[in-house]
């Protein structure tokens, strides 16, 4: 193209775009001073948690838009806030820090004595991925499918890792990418994100059986010995929490940072469990389990080289 008439070209639709940017912006009532100070809050806020990478990072536009909010989102490329794709397609949503009930109500069905309500805070956000690690994402990192269900395929969760693979997963997946952040959740946080601000023992309300028979909240969220014909499936194919987050009730076990301890009966904040113990917290049930193992509040563990065809792992992402 000659570039006389591509350089007037691109002139002529950047005037197009001020000039229907403008007239948007007249038709739209002008904002409040506070509604500009909250969108300045949270702006700083994501600057705060969310800085450069050179991996895709979708989140709210800094620029300022007070006169042209319709130009700043037409910038910005997407209008979500807090959503990190890495380099082998590993989607990762951001969680809000927030405090909640930890554990579970004496009332409820199904209920363990170790699942000791507390008063819990997270004083940061962090990043929790939608999905399981699947098998194809496994294989990206580490070269080989260590899966009993491999020919489900590429889409289903990984399984038969231990804590210990799962560390040498995060510490290769930390190199490939260039960072230090990928690690796997706390038990806290897992719980957090998995009730997704529901109080029920599911994120869609509370189990109605203990065992494999068939129970129509958790039909809806997951995969248990009630519904998953003795297999895992692919992720993402039941419904997600109110956080974008899939089968955080059944499918496989995931594996959490902590050790495994009793909870504490008073308020804490950014717990971590305990440093030192031979047995490790995993969460979430799987395929095979019981619906009264896939409620958010239940708690089990193994010993870090543990390994079998239910367990397999979510991570988490320092923003």
């Amino acid at each position: 193209m000659n570039n006389k008439y591509y350089f007037k070209s691109k002139l002529l639709l950047l005037w197009i775009i001020f000039i229907i940017s403008f007239f948007l912006n007249s038709i739209v009532s002008a904002e409040s001073d506070s509604a500009n100070d909250n969108n300045n809050g949270t702006n700083k806020f994501l600057e705060s948690i969310a800085p450069n990478n050179k991996h895709k990072l979708v989140q709210t536009a800094t620029i300022k838009s007070k006169s042209m909010p319709w130009m700043a989102l037409l910038l910005s490329g997407d209008s979500s806030s807090g959503v990190y794709t890495n380099s082998i397609g590993m989607t990762f949503v951001l969680i809000p820090a927030g405090t909640f009930i930890m554990g579970s109500p004496g009332t409820e069905l199904g209920r363990w004595s170790n699942e000791t309500q507390h008063q819990v805070t997270l004083t940061k956000a962090f990043y929790m991925q939608t999905t399981e690690v699947t098998q194809g994402q496994w294989k990206a990192v580490m070269g080989s499918n260590p899966s009993y269900f491999s020919s489900c395929g590429d889409n289903c969760p990984v399984e038969q890792v231990s804590w210990n693979d799962c560390q040498q997963f995060i510490s290769k997946l930390n190199v490939m990418e260039g960072v230090s952040l990928y690690r796997l959740p706390t038990e806290a946080e897992w719980e957090y994100a998995a009730r997704a601000g529901s109080t029920t023992a599911l994120y869609n309300g509370n189990v109605t059986v203990t065992d494999c028979s068939y129970d129509s909240n958790l039909n809806i969220m997951g995969w248990y010995c009630g519904n998953a014909d003795n297999k895992t499936h692919e992720v993402a194919q039941k419904q997600a929490n109110g956080w974008g987050l899939y089968d955080m009730h059944g499918n496989v076990w995931e594996w959490c940072s902590d050790g495994y301890g009793a909870y504490p009966s008073t308020p804490v904040t950014d717990p971590v469990g305990p440093t030192a113990g031979s047995y490790l917290v995993k969460r979430g049930g799987s395929w095979y389990d019981y619906a009264r193992y896939c409620r958010s509040a239940y708690r089990s563990n193994n010993t870090p080289s543990s390994y079998d065809i239910k367990i397999g792992l979510r991570l988490s992402r320092t923003p």
